[in-house]
């Protein structure tokens, strides 16, 4: 069992304090979902986690099994086991999806120019990069599981694709890399039914005893689909309240006006 653990987090951007002492922690097998209103810091988080350069932590830790990951590069902690699925995934015309996700696996993996030597591919151009024949083979089959059509392979990432297509793309991302940890940052924002059923089936799909998610989301209804076991509450940069699905219908009937009320400047973090 893995744990992803987030102690006292503090973070800011600009010189502007927006997570206040973060603490949770994410195991193996659980589904986490993270609820709160717009501004209250849940994507600073998520980017945070993942090692963007944006953001400065200037207090806490965030650790995976024990170890810190602060220090490591985004690439780095992709390699630890983290996965981030975008808000709104950008697009990368002239870059293929099979390109794309080659060269993923291949450094999650640890494929290297010393590896391909011993294979017997040096020289090879792209020699550092996962076999061609053994990389197809997986795709194709992760493809078929996942129920997307043959022809994304081809097609350059997020180009010109529906929010449906870009979501079922992230789960094939997923499904390929094979993360520790995956934070979905509001994957349900905007979609359609189709396209939240997309998203939920992957994250069901993919939730085994050996990997957490994170879902970080605004409403009740992504989590009709997928099952937490925790939900918290975030506001104000902090986790101020967490407890089990029921949460989460009772921010669906009440809104969010309680936890201002209740937790507000003088909150004290969960």
């Amino acid at each position: 069992m893995s744990v992803l653990e987030i102690r006292n987090l503090h973070a800011s951007v600009e010189d502007r304090e927006i997570l206040k002492g973060v603490n949770l922690t994410l195991r193996s097998g659980e589904i986490h979902a993270l609820m709160g209103p717009n501004g209250s810091g849940k994507s600073t988080l998520a980017y945070v986690i993942a090692g963007h350069p944006h953001y400065t932590v200037t207090e806490g830790d965030i650790l995976i099994d024990g170890e810190s990951i602060l220090e490591l590069e985004p690439d780095e902690r992709t390699k630890a086991g983290i996965f981030l699925a975008f808000q709104y995934p950008v697009a990368v015309p002239g870059v293929s999806v099979a390109n794309f996700l080659r060269t993923a696996v291949s450094n999650v993996r640890g494929y290297t120019a010393q590896q391909a030597e011993t294979e017997g591919r040096s020289g090879v151009i792209g020699s550092n990069l996962m076999p061609m024949r053994e990389f197809r083979k997986e795709l194709n089959e992760k493809m078929k599981e996942y129920n997307v059509d043959p022809s994304f392979a081809r097609r350059y990432l997020n180009d010109g694709f529906s929010g449906g297509e870009k979501k079922r793309t992230e789960v094939l991302q997923m499904a390929m890399l094979e993360p520790k940890f995956a934070i979905m940052d509001e994957s349900d924002s905007g979609l359609d039914i189709d396209a939240l059923r997309v998203v939920s089936d992957g994250i069901n799909k993919l939730a085994t005893p050996d990997r957490g998610f994170l879902l970080i989301t605004h409403y009740q209804r992504l989590l009709n689909y997928v099952k937490p076991h925790y939900v918290s509450i975030f506001y104000d940069g902090r986790v101020v309240m967490t407890g089990g699905p029921e949460l989460a219908h009772v921010l669906e009937e009440k809104g969010y006006g309680w936890v201002e009320r209740e937790f507000g400047a003088e909150a004290v973090p969960a």
